[in-house]
Protein backbone atom coordinates (compact mmCIF):
# COMPACT_ATOMS: atom_id res chain seq x y z
CA UNK A 1 0.00 0.00 0.00
CA UNK A 2 2.77 2.65 1.04
CA UNK A 3 4.83 1.85 -2.42
CA UNK A 4 1.65 2.62 -4.33
CA UNK A 5 0.86 5.63 -2.32
CA UNK A 6 4.09 7.20 -3.43
CA UNK A 7 3.76 5.92 -6.88
CA UNK A 8 0.79 8.20 -7.15
CA UNK A 9 2.74 11.22 -5.58
CA UNK A 10 5.18 11.02 -7.32
CA UNK A 11 3.06 10.94 -10.79
CA UNK A 12 1.26 13.88 -9.32
CA UNK A 13 4.16 15.75 -9.03
CA UNK A 14 5.48 14.79 -12.65
CA UNK A 15 2.65 15.98 -14.07
CA UNK A 16 3.15 19.37 -13.47
CA UNK A 17 6.81 19.26 -15.30
CA UNK A 18 5.40 20.15 -18.38
CA UNK A 19 3.03 23.35 -16.92
CA UNK A 20 6.35 24.48 -14.74
CA UNK A 21 8.80 24.08 -18.61
CA UNK A 22 6.36 26.61 -19.69
CA UNK A 23 6.18 28.95 -16.71
CA UNK A 24 9.72 29.61 -16.85
CA UNK A 25 9.93 29.68 -20.74
CA UNK A 26 6.95 32.55 -20.17
CA UNK A 27 9.11 33.96 -17.25
CA UNK A 28 12.02 34.16 -19.16
CA UNK A 29 10.26 35.83 -22.38
CA UNK A 30 9.15 38.47 -20.01
CA UNK A 31 12.57 38.95 -18.49
CA UNK A 32 14.23 38.76 -22.45
CA UNK A 33 11.47 41.13 -23.99
CA UNK A 34 11.18 43.62 -21.62
CA UNK A 35 14.71 44.10 -19.86
CA UNK A 36 16.86 42.77 -22.74
CA UNK A 37 14.80 44.37 -25.51
CA UNK A 38 12.78 47.58 -24.24
CA UNK A 39 15.52 48.52 -21.66
CA UNK A 40 18.48 48.00 -22.88
CA UNK A 41 18.07 48.00 -26.84
CA UNK A 42 15.36 50.10 -27.83
CA UNK A 43 16.33 53.79 -27.77
CA UNK A 44 12.97 55.18 -28.64
CA UNK A 45 11.32 56.10 -25.98
CA UNK A 46 8.09 56.16 -27.66
CA UNK A 47 8.74 53.49 -29.31
CA UNK A 48 9.26 51.71 -26.08
CA UNK A 49 6.05 52.55 -24.36
CA UNK A 50 4.15 51.18 -27.10
CA UNK A 51 5.53 47.85 -26.89
CA UNK A 52 5.07 47.70 -23.28
CA UNK A 53 1.35 48.70 -23.20
CA UNK A 54 0.98 46.38 -25.91
CA UNK A 55 3.03 43.71 -24.37
CA UNK A 56 1.70 43.40 -20.67
CA UNK A 57 -1.85 43.71 -22.39
CA UNK A 58 -0.90 40.49 -24.21
CA UNK A 59 0.52 38.97 -21.33
CA UNK A 60 -1.86 39.60 -19.00
CA UNK A 61 -4.92 38.40 -20.92
CA UNK A 62 -2.28 34.83 -21.34
CA UNK A 63 -1.96 34.40 -17.88
CA UNK A 64 -5.46 34.70 -17.01
CA UNK A 65 -6.39 32.20 -19.70
CA UNK A 66 -3.99 29.81 -18.62
CA UNK A 67 -4.91 30.37 -15.03
CA UNK A 68 -8.33 29.17 -15.83
CA UNK A 69 -7.45 26.77 -17.10
CA UNK A 70 -5.00 25.01 -15.14
CA UNK A 71 -7.41 25.66 -11.66
CA UNK A 72 -10.53 25.23 -12.98
CA UNK A 73 -11.96 22.09 -11.61
CA UNK A 74 -13.18 19.48 -14.22
CA UNK A 75 -17.01 19.21 -13.88
CA UNK A 76 -18.47 15.80 -13.31
CA UNK A 77 -21.81 14.48 -13.51
CA UNK A 78 -24.80 15.17 -10.85
CA UNK A 79 -25.74 12.80 -8.23
CA UNK A 80 -29.00 11.64 -10.61
CA UNK A 81 -26.74 10.38 -13.25
CA UNK A 82 -25.55 7.53 -9.96
CA UNK A 83 -26.92 4.74 -9.23
CA UNK A 84 -29.76 4.40 -6.30
CA UNK A 85 -28.01 2.04 -3.87
CA UNK A 86 -30.48 -0.76 -4.28
CA UNK A 87 -29.87 -0.55 -8.11
CA UNK A 88 -26.14 -0.69 -7.45
CA UNK A 89 -26.76 -3.40 -5.79
CA UNK A 90 -28.92 -5.61 -8.24
CA UNK A 91 -26.21 -4.25 -10.54
CA UNK A 92 -23.06 -6.04 -9.15
CA UNK A 93 -25.04 -9.11 -8.54
CA UNK A 94 -26.35 -9.67 -11.89
CA UNK A 95 -23.57 -11.76 -13.74
CA UNK A 96 -25.18 -11.47 -17.45
CA UNK A 97 -24.70 -8.02 -19.73
CA UNK A 98 -28.50 -8.54 -20.54
CA UNK A 99 -29.81 -7.92 -16.82
CA UNK A 100 -27.61 -5.15 -15.81
CA UNK A 101 -27.97 -3.59 -19.07
CA UNK A 102 -32.14 -3.88 -17.96
CA UNK A 103 -31.22 -2.37 -14.55
CA UNK A 104 -29.33 0.54 -16.24
CA UNK A 105 -32.20 1.59 -18.68
CA UNK A 106 -34.86 1.31 -16.13
CA UNK A 107 -32.34 3.94 -13.96
CA UNK A 108 -32.03 5.85 -17.27
CA UNK A 109 -35.81 5.75 -18.32
CA UNK A 110 -36.16 9.83 -16.62
CA UNK A 111 -32.79 11.58 -17.61
CA UNK A 112 -31.56 13.02 -20.76
CA UNK A 113 -29.42 10.94 -22.41
CA UNK A 114 -29.78 10.70 -26.35
CA UNK A 115 -26.89 8.32 -27.12
CA UNK A 116 -25.51 4.83 -26.71
CA UNK A 117 -22.46 3.09 -26.84
CA UNK A 118 -21.86 1.55 -30.72
CA UNK A 119 -23.73 -1.97 -29.35
CA UNK A 120 -27.38 0.42 -28.36
CA UNK A 121 -26.08 0.02 -24.29
CA UNK A 122 -26.43 2.75 -21.86
CA UNK A 123 -22.93 4.35 -21.34
CA UNK A 124 -22.13 3.19 -17.56
CA UNK A 125 -19.02 3.84 -16.00
CA UNK A 126 -17.76 0.75 -13.56
CA UNK A 127 -14.95 2.94 -11.90
CA UNK A 128 -16.93 6.04 -10.88
CA UNK A 129 -20.41 3.89 -10.68
CA UNK A 130 -22.71 6.40 -12.45
CA UNK A 131 -24.45 6.31 -16.13
CA UNK A 132 -22.36 8.82 -18.09
CA UNK A 133 -24.16 11.78 -19.59
CA UNK A 134 -23.96 12.34 -23.19
CA UNK A 135 -20.28 13.58 -24.51
CA UNK A 136 -18.93 12.75 -20.84
CA UNK A 137 -16.06 10.06 -20.73
CA UNK A 138 -13.86 9.33 -17.88
CA UNK A 139 -10.34 9.90 -17.46
CA UNK A 140 -7.89 7.78 -16.29
CA UNK A 141 -5.54 10.61 -15.39
CA UNK A 142 -8.00 12.41 -13.65
CA UNK A 143 -9.43 9.18 -12.50
CA UNK A 144 -13.22 11.10 -13.02
CA UNK A 145 -15.84 11.11 -15.43
CA UNK A 146 -15.62 14.92 -17.22
CA UNK A 147 -18.51 15.75 -18.61
CA UNK A 148 -18.46 16.98 -22.46
CA UNK A 149 -14.68 15.83 -22.36
CA UNK A 150 -12.25 16.92 -25.22
CA UNK A 151 -9.12 16.12 -24.18
CA UNK A 152 -6.53 15.70 -21.49
CA UNK A 153 -3.92 18.30 -21.41
CA UNK A 154 -0.67 17.55 -19.96
CA UNK A 155 0.46 21.20 -21.13
CA UNK A 156 -2.32 22.49 -18.28
CA UNK A 157 -2.54 19.45 -16.30
CA UNK A 158 -5.68 19.26 -16.30
CA UNK A 159 -8.51 17.70 -18.13
CA UNK A 160 -10.25 20.03 -21.02
CA UNK A 161 -14.01 19.62 -21.04
CA UNK A 162 -16.97 21.88 -20.02
CA UNK A 163 -15.96 23.52 -17.17
CA UNK A 164 -12.83 25.05 -19.03
CA UNK A 165 -13.55 24.48 -22.55
CA UNK A 166 -13.65 28.26 -23.42
CA UNK A 167 -10.56 28.91 -21.43
CA UNK A 168 -8.60 27.11 -23.12
CA UNK A 169 -9.56 28.05 -26.18
CA UNK A 170 -9.04 31.84 -25.26
CA UNK A 171 -5.73 30.01 -24.29
CA UNK A 172 -4.41 28.79 -27.17
CA UNK A 173 -5.73 32.24 -28.81
CA UNK A 174 -3.96 34.91 -26.27
CA UNK A 175 -0.72 32.64 -26.53
CA UNK A 176 -1.02 33.50 -30.22
CA UNK A 177 -1.09 36.83 -30.20
CA UNK A 178 1.29 37.08 -27.61
CA UNK A 179 4.09 35.15 -29.25
CA UNK A 180 2.84 36.20 -32.73
CA UNK A 181 4.00 40.17 -31.32
CA UNK A 182 6.97 39.04 -29.71
CA UNK A 183 8.38 37.85 -33.25
CA UNK A 184 7.15 41.01 -34.93
CA UNK A 185 8.35 43.57 -33.12
CA UNK A 186 11.90 41.64 -32.24
CA UNK A 187 12.58 40.69 -35.74
CA UNK A 188 13.82 43.99 -36.86
CA UNK A 189 16.40 43.82 -34.01
CA UNK A 190 17.31 39.69 -34.79
CA UNK A 191 17.71 40.74 -38.27
CA UNK A 192 20.22 43.45 -37.27
CA UNK A 193 22.07 41.59 -34.59
CA UNK A 194 22.18 38.30 -37.20
CA UNK A 195 23.73 40.73 -39.66
CA UNK A 196 26.06 41.88 -37.46
CA UNK A 197 27.16 38.34 -36.59
CA UNK A 198 27.91 37.82 -40.08
CA UNK A 199 29.71 40.69 -40.83
CA UNK A 200 31.73 40.07 -37.86
CA UNK A 201 32.30 36.41 -38.42
CA UNK A 202 33.74 37.59 -41.89
CA UNK A 203 35.76 40.07 -40.91
CA UNK A 204 36.99 37.87 -38.11
CA UNK A 205 36.96 41.39 -35.39
CA UNK A 206 38.41 40.59 -32.32
CA UNK A 207 36.25 42.74 -30.36
CA UNK A 208 32.64 42.59 -29.62
CA UNK A 209 30.83 46.42 -30.92
CA UNK A 210 28.06 47.40 -32.61
CA UNK A 211 26.84 50.16 -35.03
CA UNK A 212 25.02 51.92 -32.34
CA UNK A 213 28.06 52.34 -30.00
CA UNK A 214 26.63 55.09 -27.47
CA UNK A 215 23.54 52.89 -27.03
CA UNK A 216 25.75 49.68 -25.78
CA UNK A 217 28.25 51.81 -24.50
CA UNK A 218 25.41 53.04 -21.92
CA UNK A 219 24.13 49.59 -20.09
CA UNK A 220 23.46 47.36 -22.75
CA UNK A 221 25.21 43.80 -21.65
CA UNK A 222 26.83 41.66 -24.21
CA UNK A 223 24.71 38.71 -23.85
CA UNK A 224 21.46 40.85 -24.83
CA UNK A 225 22.00 39.74 -28.33
CA UNK A 226 21.56 36.05 -27.65
CA UNK A 227 18.43 36.61 -25.56
CA UNK A 228 16.91 39.21 -28.10
CA UNK A 229 18.26 36.50 -31.03
CA UNK A 230 16.70 33.41 -29.22
CA UNK A 231 13.68 35.73 -28.55
CA UNK A 232 12.73 35.56 -31.83
CA UNK A 233 13.11 32.00 -32.88
CA UNK A 234 11.40 30.19 -29.27
CA UNK A 235 8.04 32.87 -30.29
CA UNK A 236 8.11 32.48 -33.69
CA UNK A 237 8.10 28.47 -33.00
CA UNK A 238 5.41 28.41 -30.22
CA UNK A 239 3.30 30.58 -33.21
CA UNK A 240 3.95 27.72 -35.79
CA UNK A 241 3.02 25.11 -33.56
CA UNK A 242 0.05 26.62 -31.36
CA UNK A 243 -1.55 27.84 -34.88
CA UNK A 244 -2.30 24.61 -35.92
CA UNK A 245 -3.71 23.24 -32.71
CA UNK A 246 -5.76 26.41 -32.38
CA UNK A 247 -7.43 26.50 -35.85
CA UNK A 248 -7.89 22.53 -34.95
CA UNK A 249 -10.20 23.22 -32.21
CA UNK A 250 -11.68 26.48 -34.03
CA UNK A 251 -12.91 23.64 -36.53
CA UNK A 252 -14.41 21.70 -33.74
CA UNK A 253 -16.35 24.77 -32.19
CA UNK A 254 -17.89 25.14 -35.42
CA UNK A 255 -19.21 21.85 -35.90
CA UNK A 256 -19.73 21.36 -32.17
CA UNK A 257 -17.62 18.36 -31.66
CA UNK A 258 -15.11 17.24 -29.39
CA UNK A 259 -11.87 15.78 -29.95
CA UNK A 260 -12.57 12.30 -28.63
CA UNK A 261 -16.02 12.50 -31.23
CA UNK A 262 -13.95 13.49 -34.14
CA UNK A 263 -12.44 9.98 -34.04
CA UNK A 264 -15.75 8.45 -32.29
CA UNK A 265 -18.87 9.45 -33.42
CA UNK A 266 -21.82 9.25 -30.82
CA UNK A 267 -24.66 6.99 -31.71
CA UNK A 268 -28.07 8.28 -31.23
CA UNK A 269 -31.43 6.13 -31.77
CA UNK A 270 -30.46 6.31 -35.54
CA UNK A 271 -27.36 5.47 -35.62
CA UNK A 272 -23.59 7.07 -35.18
CA UNK A 273 -23.72 10.48 -36.22
CA UNK A 274 -20.90 12.87 -36.15
CA UNK A 275 -22.92 16.16 -36.65
CA UNK A 276 -25.46 15.28 -34.01
CA UNK A 277 -24.95 17.65 -32.38
CA UNK A 278 -24.22 20.62 -34.91
CA UNK A 279 -26.63 23.48 -34.75
CA UNK A 280 -25.11 25.54 -37.09
CA UNK A 281 -21.80 27.84 -36.75
CA UNK A 282 -23.10 30.51 -34.87
CA UNK A 283 -24.92 28.74 -32.25
CA UNK A 284 -22.37 26.53 -31.85
CA UNK A 285 -20.39 29.56 -30.78
CA UNK A 286 -23.40 30.56 -28.92
CA UNK A 287 -22.94 27.15 -26.57
CA UNK A 288 -19.11 27.65 -25.66
CA UNK A 289 -19.03 30.82 -25.57
CA UNK A 290 -22.58 32.26 -24.20
CA UNK A 291 -25.23 34.78 -25.37
CA UNK A 292 -23.53 37.87 -24.59
CA UNK A 293 -20.74 38.74 -26.85
CA UNK A 294 -19.19 41.43 -24.92
CA UNK A 295 -17.85 38.51 -22.82
CA UNK A 296 -16.50 35.98 -25.10
CA UNK A 297 -12.95 37.29 -25.48
CA UNK A 298 -12.76 37.04 -21.44
CA UNK A 299 -12.11 34.28 -19.78
CA UNK A 300 -15.11 33.96 -16.98
CA UNK A 301 -17.34 30.90 -17.56
CA UNK A 302 -20.19 32.06 -19.63
CA UNK A 303 -21.11 28.69 -21.56
CA UNK A 304 -24.54 27.93 -21.97
CA UNK A 305 -26.22 24.59 -20.35
CA UNK A 306 -24.99 22.33 -17.44
CA UNK A 307 -22.92 19.99 -18.99
CA UNK A 308 -24.87 16.75 -19.02
CA UNK A 309 -27.38 17.89 -21.29
CA UNK A 310 -26.88 19.09 -25.15
CA UNK A 311 -29.52 20.21 -27.63
CA UNK A 312 -28.92 18.07 -30.85
CA UNK A 313 -29.40 18.28 -34.39
CA UNK A 314 -32.35 15.46 -33.92
CA UNK A 315 -34.64 17.47 -31.44
CA UNK A 316 -35.57 19.78 -34.08
CA UNK A 317 -36.60 17.20 -37.00
CA UNK A 318 -39.33 15.27 -37.74
CA UNK A 319 -39.95 12.21 -35.61
CA UNK A 320 -41.57 10.50 -39.03
CA UNK A 321 -37.88 11.47 -40.66
CA UNK A 322 -36.11 9.63 -38.45
CA UNK A 323 -38.44 6.74 -38.78
CA UNK A 324 -38.12 6.65 -42.77
CA UNK A 325 -34.20 7.58 -42.08
CA UNK A 326 -33.71 4.39 -39.96
CA UNK A 327 -35.48 2.26 -42.34
CA UNK A 328 -33.37 3.25 -45.10
CA UNK A 329 -30.25 2.51 -43.46
CA UNK A 330 -30.90 -1.08 -41.94
CA UNK A 331 -26.78 -1.25 -41.26
CA UNK A 332 -27.27 1.29 -38.94
CA UNK A 333 -30.35 0.36 -36.62
CA UNK A 334 -29.73 -3.18 -36.61
CA UNK A 335 -29.72 -2.74 -32.70
CA UNK A 336 -33.31 -0.12 -33.22
CA UNK A 337 -35.25 -2.70 -31.39
CA UNK A 338 -33.07 -2.81 -28.47
CA UNK A 339 -35.29 -1.01 -25.68
CA UNK A 340 -34.23 2.71 -26.00
CA UNK A 341 -34.86 5.39 -22.81
CA UNK A 342 -38.13 7.60 -23.63
CA UNK A 343 -38.32 10.76 -22.69
CA UNK A 344 -39.74 14.00 -24.21
CA UNK A 345 -37.12 15.63 -26.74
CA UNK A 346 -38.33 19.49 -25.14
CA UNK A 347 -36.95 18.04 -21.54
CA UNK A 348 -33.36 20.10 -22.15
CA UNK A 349 -33.20 23.36 -20.54
CA UNK A 350 -30.44 24.37 -22.83
CA UNK A 351 -31.02 28.36 -23.79
CA UNK A 352 -30.37 26.98 -27.23
CA UNK A 353 -33.25 25.33 -27.47
CA UNK A 354 -35.66 27.71 -26.21
CA UNK A 355 -36.09 29.74 -29.30
CA UNK A 356 -36.45 25.95 -31.34
CA UNK A 357 -39.35 27.12 -32.93
CA UNK A 358 -37.90 30.60 -34.50
CA UNK A 359 -35.25 28.31 -35.62
CA UNK A 360 -37.54 26.05 -37.39
CA UNK A 361 -39.54 28.87 -39.23
CA UNK A 362 -36.17 29.77 -40.82
CA UNK A 363 -36.24 28.09 -44.14
CA UNK A 364 -32.01 28.31 -44.79
CA UNK A 365 -31.53 28.10 -41.18
CA UNK A 366 -33.80 25.05 -40.93
CA UNK A 367 -31.77 23.22 -44.19
CA UNK A 368 -28.43 24.25 -42.40
CA UNK A 369 -28.90 22.51 -39.40
CA UNK A 370 -31.07 19.42 -40.58
CA UNK A 371 -27.68 18.68 -43.02
CA UNK A 372 -25.28 19.75 -40.36
CA UNK A 373 -23.55 22.20 -42.35
CA UNK A 374 -21.57 25.31 -41.06
CA UNK A 375 -23.12 28.87 -41.50
CA UNK A 376 -22.66 32.04 -40.03
CA UNK A 377 -25.49 35.07 -40.00
CA UNK A 378 -24.27 38.45 -41.44
CA UNK A 379 -25.08 40.35 -38.27
CA UNK A 380 -22.45 37.99 -36.22
CA UNK A 381 -18.98 40.01 -34.87
CA UNK A 382 -15.70 39.80 -36.48
CA UNK A 383 -15.22 36.53 -33.79
CA UNK A 384 -17.15 34.61 -36.05
CA UNK A 385 -15.54 35.37 -38.93
CA UNK A 386 -12.30 34.81 -37.00
CA UNK A 387 -13.14 31.08 -36.03
CA UNK A 388 -14.82 30.35 -39.53
CA UNK A 389 -11.16 31.22 -41.31
CA UNK A 390 -8.71 29.54 -38.94
CA UNK A 391 -10.96 26.14 -39.18
CA UNK A 392 -10.23 25.95 -42.79
CA UNK A 393 -6.27 25.00 -42.20
CA UNK A 394 -7.00 22.48 -39.30
CA UNK A 395 -5.80 18.93 -39.40
CA UNK A 396 -6.75 15.87 -37.09
CA UNK A 397 -5.17 15.33 -34.03
CA UNK A 398 -4.83 12.13 -32.04
CA UNK A 399 -7.19 12.65 -29.00
CA UNK A 400 -4.76 12.51 -25.47
CA UNK A 401 -7.84 11.26 -23.43
CA UNK A 402 -8.79 7.23 -22.40
CA UNK A 403 -11.98 6.09 -21.72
Amino acid sequence: MAPSHVLKCCQKVLAWVPVAFIALVVAWSYYAYVVELCVFTISSTAEKVVYLVVFHLSFFMFIWSYWKTIFTSPASPSKEFCLSKADKEQYEKEERPESQQEILRRAAKDLPIYTTTASRAIRYCDRCQLIKPDRCHHCSACDICVLKMDHHCPWVNNCVGFSNYKFFLLFLMYSLLYCLFVAATVLQYFIKFWTLCHRKAAENCPKNELPDTHVWETGLRHHAKFHVLFLFFVAAMFFISILSLFSYHCWLVGKNRSTIETFRAPTFRNGPDKNGFSLGCSKNLREVFGDEKKYWLIPIFTSLGDGCNFPTRLVIMDPEQLTVSSQNEPAKSSGANQPFPPRPLSESQNRLLASDSQWVESGPEEEGVKSGSLHCHTSDNLMVLFVVGFSLFCRPKKSLRTD
